[in-house]
């Protein structure tokens, strides 16, 4: 086990520090996190108390190359995370997009990325968890321990039953490189199919693939991204790594080159440079715009604080109605979608939303690896051993006559459900109670809510999803 300085005298100081803001806060209170970021998009209300200081707990307390695992802090980003894995030639399983994305968050809101299709879930690579519990109790969670219920509740929980304050995660091997192949699709249905066979075979013509995400531009245009780890520089392919940090912008790489290459740091962040794609809202992607605008500051939490100021001053919405244009509604959404059902929820969403680009990202859950393994997440429930496809989707739309904010994003939950899939709860949800209950185990939930959370001093989960 190679640790990280002091880190176990600094942990156990940061949770007393944890346990004395508990302690402080009026009996009977709403318990919530003091924490200056989020990777949220619903709208958040000012506490009148104060919440729990997590201000300690954001390093990797260890890394051991030997079993593959780390211990880390539930506050830790995966920026932080991957800088200490890289040095030991490791990596978590799924490495959600964006930087500033915190390990605790990404297990109790859920992540995905190009790995997912292998890999799972962030959580299903969890081995076991301590949670602050909204009773101010800290448990060791395991999945096949004496609270297991909690371990199997806590994905998809946000925070309504406790916070992760040390989780141990499996790690893997990586290489020098990621080689890239981008390969281009007229034919929605044509894609699928080919997910399907990655998924099913590791590989495609013969070549293994590592690494599976894409974009769909329109039905007419999509692309789906192969990546596969190496060492050397593979054949064909460039000389040397692509760098997406400066002048170029990746997402638009996937339209003009058939193979690239990155190395793993730079693929492990490629989407967070431009936010995927939205930094062009801002101006970033303009050639000029570019060359001034300082590269520490083209990354994704930039982005978020600069979208946190427009939703708290509403500058452009107030410059857009001098202008004469329509107010906009927000639609930031990423949904689960089966399969196959993806080409024709693809379809519906080009006729009815019309956003591009759509970032498309298969995943399938992680069969048990051992005695004791999870093998259900009742809060978000998915099928084993179904391929879904992720669609990510995010930006405005224009709020046409005769319709109110929020259309959009409702008659978006409708189409999920009608093609069997679910939506993450980060961003803005409109479903009634008994809806949501069924889709996000609710009678699951509720009974470890009741166990771990009696008072109920953590926000119930649909008041957070949901309540306005």
């Amino acid at each position: 086990m190679v640790t990280v300085g002091t880190e176990t005298e600094a942990h156990a100081a940061a949770v007393d520090t944890l346990r004395a803001s508990y302690a402080a806060i009026p009996p009977g209170q709403p318990v919530r996190l003091s924490k200056r970021t989020s990777n949220l998009f619903r709208p958040r209300a000012q506490a009148p108390t104060p919440g729990l200081d997590v201000s300690g707990l954001s390093d990797v307390l260890a890394v051991d190359p030997e079993s593959g695992t780390a211990d880390v802090q539930g506050m830790c980003t995966y920026e932080r995370l991957v800088d200490a894995t890289l040095l030991h030639g490791l990596m978590p399983l799924v490495v959600p997009q964006l930087k500033t994305i915190t390990l605790g968050g990404a297990v109790s809101g859920l992540g995905i990325e190009s790995s997912s299709f292998r890999s799972g879930l962030p959580h299903e690579s969890v081995l076991e968890m301590d949670i602050v519990t909204g009773d101010g109790e800290i448990v060791t969670a395991t999945p096949d321990g004496p609270h297991a219920d909690l371990f199997e509740a806590f994905p998809n929980s946000y925070g309504s039953l406790g916070y992760a304050v040390r989780l141990r995660i499996e790690l893997e091997q990586t290489r020098r490189y990621v080689g890239l192949r981008h390969l281009p699709y007229a034919d929605l249905d044509e894609l699928t199919d080919v997910v399907g066979q990655i998924c099913a075979e590791g590989a495609w013509l013969g070549e293994d693939v590592d690494f599976l995400d894409g974009v769909m531009f329109g039905p007419a245009e999509a692309y789906l991204t192969l990546g596969r780890w190496s060492d050397d520089v593979p054949r064909p392919g460039p000389s040397a790594p692509s760098d997406y940090t400066g002048q170029q912008i990746y997402y638009r790489s996937i339209r003009e080159r058939s193979h690239d290459l990155l190395t793993a740091r730079d693929y492990l962040w490629r989407w967070d440079t431009d936010w995927f794609w939205c930094s062009r809202t801002f101006g970033a992607q303009h050639p000029v715009a570019r060359r001034l605008w300082p590269a520490r500051y083209r990354r994704s939490d930039v982005y978020h604080r600069i979208v946190g100021w427009e939703n708290r001053y509403q500058v452009m919405a107030r410059i857009d109605r001098r202008r004469g244009k329509p107010d906009r509604e927000r639609v930031v959404q990423d949904v689960e979608i089966p399969l196959e059902r993806t080409a024709d929820f693809l379809r519906w969403f080009h006729t009815h939303v019309g956003m591009s680009p759509a970032w498309l990202c298969p995943l399938q859950l992680r069969e048990p690896t051992g005695p004791g393994s999870a093998t259900r997440w009742p809060l978000y429930p998915l099928s084993p051993r179904q391929v879904y496809v992720n669609v990510g989707f995010w930006g405005m739309v224009p709020i046409r006559p005769g319709r109110a904010d929020g259309d959009v994003n409702k008659l978006i939950e409708v189409a999920v459900a009608d093609h069997g899939g679910h939506k993450s709860l980060y961003s803005d949800s409109y479903y009634d109670e008994a809806t949501f209950a069924e889709m996000y185990g609710g009678p699951t939930y509720r009974a470890v809510k009741d166990a771990y959370d009696p008072g109920h001093r953590l926000t119930d989960l649909y008041d957070k999803a949901v309540g306005r």
